[in-house]
């Protein structure tokens, strides 16, 4: 379905009953990135967001409509033109920086948090500036060289190395999905909702009071250093450290992950 929120058409999917599950998938990806947990819908009404700059979502010229905020505040919209009040909430890496934002500015939305290979951001001004200039210098090679030189740069890069460890049917699905979105859309994506361009919500941490899963894969040390740190100062929060995985679990290891947000949203 379509939806217009604040002026920019949003493309969601919804399927099954129950309490709502707001998804939100990373960067390059789309909700199709979900469509492996459809069997949960019996229990949970999946809500499925394209976000800004992705997938079948407008993408607006103004990087500055990308911001976190401007991104959390359309996800409150939708979530309010969809008459629901309260979600669990699952992001995996850009979409559970975008979940955690939400979660930080929108509280009273959020019945529970699954973040995926996420962050709060980075601590210091200096760390965001330097993050800045990456992303506005990798912005520009986007909307320069294309869709297609980005994605086979992209699919290469370390984080991903341990995606090249599934069969290549699945390798090439999520290779069409990053395909699927446009130069300007994860252009702006990069400039106005990048890691650097994002407040970071470390100070925040301690006030979140609703119950928080944090998921990461075993072979993605970074993540896994930013988790431990992460929980020490959460106050309701599991972390999880998935066998055999790197940074996009979901996608390496779908059965598993599906068992374990299964049983943590079962238990709320």
């Amino acid at each position: 379905m379509k939806l217009v929120c604040r002026s920019v058409e949003y493309h969601i999917d919804i399927i099954g009953q129950g309490e709502p599950l707001l998804l939100l998938h990373g960067f390059t990806g789309s909700l199709e990135t979900w469509r492996f947990l459809e069997p949960m819908q019996k229990k949970y009404q999946l809500i499925m967001v394209d976000i800004i700059g992705h997938g079948s979502t407008e993408s607006p010229h103004n990087a500055e409509r990308y911001t976190m905020l401007e991104a959390a505040k359309d996800l409150r919209e939708i979530l309010e033109k969809l008459s629901i009040q309260k979600t669990h909430v699952l992001g995996y890496s850009m979409g559970g920086r975008l979940a955690l934002s939400f979660a930080c500015l929108f509280p009273e939305y959020v019945q529970s948090l699954i973040l995926e290979s996420a962050s709060p951001g980075l601590k210091t001004e200096t760390a965001r500036q330097e993050r800045r200039i990456q992303d506005a210098k990798l912005a520009d090679k986007i909307l320069e060289k294309g869709i297609l030189t980005f994605v086979d740069d992209w699919e290469n890069i370390s984080l991903f190395d341990t995606q090249k460890k599934m069969p290549e049917e699945k390798q090439q699905i999520v290779r069409k999905e990053r395909l699927a979105n446009t130069e300007l859309g994860l252009a702006n994506s990069l400039l106005g909702m990048g890691t650097g361009a994002q407040p970071s919500w470390w100070n925040q941490l301690e006030n979140l009071s609703m119950p928080i899963l944090l998921l990461t894969g075993e072979l993605d040390k970074k993540f896994c250093d930013i988790a431990k740190t992460m929980q020490r100062l959460m106050k309701e929060c599991a972390w999880q450290i998935i066998n055999d995985a790197g940074h996009a679990i979901h996608v390496e290891d779908e059965e598993k992950f599906g068992k374990i947000v299964s049983e943590f949203l079962s238990k709320q």
